[in-house]
């Protein structure tokens, strides 16, 4: 015989009222955090935006470093000491030797027409940065150039001496970083950059190669000008500024490559859920969680995997002290990435949708 017991009673008939309860507190905390998930979203929006814009200034300041730093290595390593350079100025010299067409308008003609292919190529961002990277390079080399005239023989200072390679090392050395600091920024001080950012977009050539081809093109044009002087003096003109332009080329190679370096991730912490949000936010980068499983506690725990660029990592090393100090933290370098937020897979043919396997 089933004893009756009134508090079972009770229970059974509060038991709709509680289910009710139950899924009414469901859904408030559903409720809230649907807006919680808003706001986040929203201040990440406003977030995205001002670092938009900061970094659009950091950008311009950057570029206008790289035209300083560039005009000075110009006029204080560069032109005393009689060294060539290649691209655009000395391809409008050649023209001007050989046809008698000034330089000034020659320079003009041609760079117009590569603004307007690097607009339609690599878009108005790129050709605006150019063009402001241009005005100021020129205003910098304007300015440099009377500072660094002596005012008694009107001819430019010669910093170290006689040490003519040495002076061709630390001008070409800074001329290739400042350029590279520009690519870097999307910006250029126009003239062959612009073709070298072509190539490089679209068919993946190093800039640093494309750049050494055209500055090779027009020093050694310099063979077949009696301008220059005797055959003797002609080669010697070339074989100092081909080693200027190697020095100049090999910087900017080395420096582009470093930039785009990247690393991997492997981060052991319980504040995990915390630790990806706030890394997705500053970088911009997603990430994959890894289900594991440790040996000496036996407990299950989540390792968070990132890729990112290698000049990211301080930013990621930050935020992983700031929220949990404690965590086991491993980077790694990698080759390469490719696909979404890192380089583009080029170079290889999509297979026809009939092929056969």
């Amino acid at each position: 015989m089933v004893k009756y017991i009134p508090q079972a009673e009770k229970a059974l008939r509060n038991l709709p009222g509680l289910i009710l309860y139950t899924a009414g507190a469901v859904k408030q905390v559903r409720e809230k955090r649907q807006q919680d998930r808003i706001k986040r979203q929203g201040a990440d929006v406003a977030r995205k935006k001002t670092n938009k814009w900061l970094n659009e200034i950091m950008m311009i300041l950057v570029i206008t470093l790289g035209c300083g730093a560039y005009s000075i290595a110009l006029t204080a390593f560069v032109l005393p000491y009689g060294i060539v350079t290649g691209g655009m100025v000395g391809l409008c010299n050649l023209i001007f030797y050989a046809c008698g067409i000034p330089v000034a308008l020659s320079y003009a003609i041609i760079n117009a027409l590569l603004y307007f292919t690097a607009l339609w190529l690599l878009g108005w961002r790129f050709i605006a940065r150019t063009i402001y990277a241009s005005v100021m390079l020129t205003l910098f080399i304007w300015i440099a150039q009377h500072v660094m005239t002596d005012p008694a023989t009107g001819e430019l200072v010669k910093v170290l001496g006689d040490e003519k390679f040495m002076s061709m090392l630390i001008g070409c050395s800074v001329m290739g970083l400042s350029i590279a600091v520009m690519f870097s920024c999307s910006g250029s001080s126009g003239g062959t950059d612009i073709i070298a950012a072509a190539l490089n977009k679209y068919f993946r050539i190093p800039v640093g190669t494309t750049l050494l081809a055209a500055d090779l093109l027009v020093i050694s044009s310099g063979l077949f000008i009696p301008q220059f002087g005797p055959i003797v003096e002609r080669v010697r003109f070339v074989a100092f500024g081909a080693c200027a332009m190697g020095i100049e080329c090999a910087v900017i190679a080395y420096a582009l490559n470093i930039r785009r370096r990247s690393v991997q991730f492997l981060i052991f912490s319980q504040q995990y859920a915390k630790i990806s949000l706030e890394i997705s936010l500053a970088t911009g980068h997603t990430m994959t969680l890894l289900d594991a499983h440790g040996w000496y506690s036996g407990d299950e725990v989540k390792v968070i995997c990132v890729l990112a660029k290698m000049s990211e990592s301080a930013t990621i090393f930050r935020i992983i002290k700031e929220i949990d100090p404690t965590a086991f933290v491993s980077q790694s370098s990698v080759i390469g990435v490719f696909g979404e937020g890192f380089d583009a897979i080029r170079g290889v043919k999509q297979a026809p949708n009939n092929a056969k396997a």
